[in-house]
C-alpha cells in the first residue's frame, strides 16, 4: 500500500494532506524520516510514526459494524432528502466507503451490517449462501396454521414468484408478533408474504444476520464494531 493512502486510512487526513506531511518529513517509516508518498508498505506490519508518534493499534483491512437502525433511517450510503445509516457513524469513519450490507425499509428497525469488505457483503447477501436472518414481526392479525405452513413450504407472491421456505413461529400468546426465519433477500418480501394471507405488517425488527445478534445494548441509532469472533462467525456462514 502507498504511504499516503495508507496514512489517510489511519489518521483520517485526506490524500493530500498526507502527501504534504510525508514531504514535509513529519513521517517516520521503520525509525527512518520518509519524504516519498508514493512508497510501498506492507500496510499489516510497518512502523509508521508521524510528528514522533507511533500510529497506534493494527490496521484494519475491512470495518464490520453492528447498527442498530432506527426508525425514519434509510439503508443507503447516500440520500438527498433523509439521513442514511451510514450518516450515522461516518464521523468515525471519515475515509471509509462504508455501505449496507442488506437493507431494511425506512419504516423498519434493527440490525444493519455495514462494512468496506465487498467480498463478505456479497456472499451474505447472494441467494446462493441462503445466510440466515431473523426478524421480529408484529402483524394486525394472529398468525395462522396456515400462514406458518405456507412460510415453509415457500410462498408464492402475488407476482407469481415463489419464495424459498421461511420460518414463522409466534412469539407471543395472541399470535401477534413472530419470529420470522429468511434465507433469502427480496425487496418487502416479508410484508409480501403476508400479504398473500391478507395480514398487514405494522413493524419489523431485524434482530440478527448468520447467527450474529443485535447486541441487546444498542438503542436505536446506536452502533459498535463487530469483535473478531462475530466477523469469523459471518464468514462461516457463506
Amino acid at each position: 500500500m502507498r504511504l499516503d493512502k495508507y496514512l489517510a486510512e489511519r489518521t483520517g487526513m485526506t490524500r493530500s494532506e498526507s502527501r504534504k506531511a510525508v514531504t514535509k518529513g513529519r513521517v517516520m517509516v521503520g525509525g527512518m524520516v520518509c519524504r516519498k508518498a508514493d512508497t510501498q508498505l506492507d500496510e499489516h506490519t510497518a512502523e509508521v510514526a508521524l510528528d514522533g508518534t507511533p500510529l497506534a493499534g493494527a490496521y484494519q483491512a475491512f470495518v464490520y459494524i453492528m447498527l442498530n437502525k432506527p426508525e425514519g433511517v434509510v439503508s443507503a450510503s447516500r440520500d438527498k432528502r433523509d439521513t442514511t445509516v451510514v450518516d450515522l457513524v461516518a464521523a468515525d469513519f471519515p475515509r471509509r466507503e462504508l455501505f449496507p450490507a442488506g437493507r431494511l425499509d425506512k419504516t423498519s428497525t434493527g440490525f444493519v451490517l455495514l462494512t468496506d469488505d465487498g467480498a463478505l457483503a456479497h456472499d451474505i447477501l447472494s441467494p446462493a449462501h441462503h445466510v440466515e436472518k431473523q426478524y421480529v414481526v408484529t402483524l394486525d392479525t394472529a398468525l395462522t396454521e396456515e400462514m406458518r405452513r405456507g412460510f415453509a413450504a415457500g410462498v408464492t407472491l402475488a407476482d407469481g414468484e415463489t419464495m424459498a421456505p421461511a420460518g414463522a413461529e409466534p412469539l407471543t400468546d395472541d399470535g401477534k408478533t413472530v419470529l420470522v426465519t429468511l434465507r433469502q433477500g427480496v425487496y418487502h418480501q416479508i410484508k409480501r408474504m403476508f400479504g398473500v394471507y391478507g395480514a398487514g405488517v405494522n413493524a419489523l425488527h431485524r434482530r440478527s444476520i448468520g447467527g450474529v445478534a443485535l447486541d441487546a445494548a444498542l438503542a436505536p441509532g446506536q452502533w459498535r464494531e463487530l469483535t473478531e469472533k462475530e466477523v469469523e462467525k459471518l464468514r462461516q456462514k457463506v
